[in-house]
């Protein structure tokens, strides 16, 4: 018998699905899979959206597969298609052009949209936000238009800085605006951030701690109000966050967690009522995932997170026993050349939920100090006071940062003490490491040692 599986969303967490189903030794053969998405491209990385914008490739280069790819496998691959609503009893999903599509296995991979805060004014041409093609394309042509001197970003994460940096490259004066004292105040503390925002300085200029009152002009942005002062403004990006897009489910009757995101169970199944569904799945951007750290809910928007999410999910489609652990979102980019890298806790989180902390912070170099090619490398550890557990990690360098992220995300799930940290043995070569890594420094001065 064929199992008919619907999946709505083709980003990252449908593709991902999509993918591992017709990787799945002939399983995809007792399957008829059907891919919804309300998007006209086929597997667009929105992830490179910002690189693409500070000219390091095209964004046409985004696009990794046509549809076309996926319909020559056999799957009814559908763009420009909205799902308008899903009947959860009968088991279908009904479009925006009137058909209605039938399903013995659902996935709900809607994704995020970004967040617009409450001010006047950004219904304003020239504002904008960046989470699709049309949206990269749509900044690109206003960054190249000969008037454009001016541009704000409300907002100072990773979307923001890393679109600020494609702005200052193109000779753009560009202001960053943020809510909170310092920059990337997810996966940093204020230390660390400041950091970065030294690096920075030089291209970008930031008003933090300070929110934008309004946008202003006719049609087309002129201006932006912060405070009592009005900057002249010929672009403005909004890029204050994402959030799940989940009203087709919560319209359906699916429940909703405090973090805004679908509730899921291990199996990443959905929940209605009192009951987990045993054939609609829900993963990505438009979940609520439990941290791995404090065992409470919250959003792990990431690619990474994804396609794990997936992993679990084409198992369970494929009757194979599979379980989602809880998330430890481990982050890694790059803004101007330096590497900012994050895992598990931040003591802002640490605080918040009541787990007393040791945290210790080292700066040393990438290779031995003769080497002229050394970078340096700064990084702060968090333990739990009581048992001096890893469970957090910030580190800031030219190179080398995502590896060490990998290899402390593994620490956190291992449960690895500051102990274990610097008696462990380590490979060494002067031109590759210090024969004492900084990381070990780090748990040394966390723990007083």
């Amino acid at each position: 018998m064929v199992k008919k599986v619907v999946i709505i969303g083709g980003g990252a967490a449908g593709i991902d699905v999509l993918e591992l189903l017709l990787r799945g030794k002939g399983d995809a053969e007792k399957m008829e899979i059907t891919l919804l998405k309300k998007e006209r491209e086929g597997f667009f990385s929105t992830c490179g959206l910002p690189f693409a914008l500070q000219g390091r490739y095209s964004i046409k280069e985004l696009n990794l597969f046509e549809p076309e790819f996926y319909r020559a496998q056999g799957i009814d691959f559908r763009t420009g298609t909205e799902v308008t609503s899903i009947n959860l009893e009968e088991g279908y999903v009904h479009l925006d052009s009137g058909e209605d599509i039938r399903y013995d296995c659902l996935v709900i991979a809607t994704g995020s949209k970004p967040f617009i805060p409450p001010i006047e004014g950004t219904n304003l041409e020239g504002v904008y936000t960046l989470s699709s093609r049309e949206d990269g394309e749509l900044l690109e042509a206003a960054m190249n238009a000969e008037e454009t001197s001016n541009a704000f970003i409300i907002g100072a994460g990773w979307i923001g800085l890393q679109t600020a940096v494609a702005f200052s490259k193109k000779g753009i004066k560009t202001t960053v605006v943020g809510m909170f004292p310092y920059l990337l105040p997810s996966i940093l503390d204020a230390d660390m951030a400041s950091i970065v925002k030294k690096w920075l300085d030089k291209d970008l200029a930031f008003m933090l701690g300070r929110r934008v009152d309004a946008l202003r002009g006719e049609h087309r942005v002129k201006s932006v109000v912060v405070g009592s002062e009005e900057f002249p403004a010929d672009i403005v990006l909004i890029a204050a966050g994402m959030r799940p897009t989940v009203d087709i489910a919560r319209e359906a009757g699916i429940e909703m967690g405090e973090s805004g995101g679908i509730v899921t169970d291990r199996a990443l199944r959905v929940k209605k009522g009192k009951s987990y569904l045993a054939n609609v799945y829900a993963l990505g951007d438009c979940v609520e995932v439990i941290d791995a750290v404090t065992y409470r809910p919250r959003l792990s928007q990431l690619a990474s997170t994804a396609l794990i999410q997936a992993r679990v999910v084409a198992n369970k489609i494929r009757g194979i026993s599979s379980s989602y652990s809880p998330c430890l979102s481990p982050t890694v980019a790059t803004l101007s050349g330096l590497q900012i890298g994050s895992i598990g806790v931040i003591t802002e989180v640490a605080r918040r939920y009541g787990i007393a902390i040791k945290a210790g912070r080292a700066v040393k170099y990438t290779k031995a100090r003769f080497f002229p090619e050394r970078k340096l490398i700064i990084a702060k550890v968090l333990f739990e006071a009581s048992t001096e557990r890893l469970i957090g990690a910030q580190i800031i360098a030219e190179e080398t940062v995502a590896e060490r992220i990998n290899e402390l995300t593994l620490g956190i799930r291992a449960g690895i003490t500051a102990r274990d940290i610097w008696m462990r043995e380590r490979c060494f070569d002067p031109s590759l490491t210090m024969v004492e890594d900084v990381i070990v420094d780090a748990a040394l001065k966390a723990v007083g040692n």
